[in-house]
């Protein structure tokens, strides 16, 4: 559930709109207080990653999105799904923000 609800919570949705998003698409009805559960256990994690340090230099980044359709608001838009992947000065290869980079 967890893997499910963080990154509809991480984009600044409201417990209400998790709900209504988890209904549409997955067609199950999870309670809000379930999910203000699930909510406030992600809070130390969303602290943690936004206070995590980041590389000085990072002399390669490769930047690109791809489009894709969804479904929203029973119409299907286009949105776009942006990747990132880094080489630090060690030669290591990583996603830059990913939680355990």
């Amino acid at each position: 559930m967890k893997v499910i609800i963080f990154p509809l919570y991480a984009k600044g949705m409201t417990i209400r709109n998790i709900q209504a998003t988890l209904l549409e698409l997955y067609h199950v009805e999870i309670p809000n207080s379930l999910i203000s559960k699930v909510t406030e256990a992600l809070n130390e994690e969303v602290k943690r990653w936004r206070d995590r340090p980041l590389e000085a230099v990072c002399p390669v980044v490769w930047l690109d999105g791809i489009v894709v359709k969804v479904h929203q608001n029973h119409q299907v838009i286009r949105k776009t799904i942006y990747l990132s992947l880094a080489i630090n000065m060690d030669d290591y290869r990583y996603l830059p923000g990913h939680m355990n980079s």
